[in-house]
């Protein structure tokens, strides 16, 4: 009998380690669609303080680094599109 409680301890114990872990995956799990919308119009006339804003809201927002560069080519216009897209594609996603 003893043993029988202790087998049904270890698995409750089993379920709950699983299922934090499942948790943990879900809120790592970053979606750039819905936070596209978030990203700061681009304007090249403000350069200078486009980058510290956008910087301000990723981090406010708990963006993850590796999405900026997605985050930011998103609303590149004029020169600022055409030099991010002449760059070589291992420059693109490296921040």
């Amino acid at each position: 009998m003893r043993e029988r409680l202790e087998m049904e301890k270890m698995k409750i114990e089993m379920v709950k380690e699983e299922s934090n872990t499942k948790v943990q995956s879900k809120s790592e799990y970053f979606d750039a669609a819905k936070n596209i919308r978030l990203v700061p119009r681009f304007c090249e006339k403000t350069v200078d303080k486009y980058f510290p804003q956008f910087e301000k809201i990723a981090h406010n927002l708990n963006w993850p680094k590796p999405y900026w560069t997605t985050m930011l080519q998103s609303v590149f216009e004029g020169k600022a599109a055409e030099i991010y897209s002449a760059l070589p594609s291992e420059k693109k996603f490296r921040l």
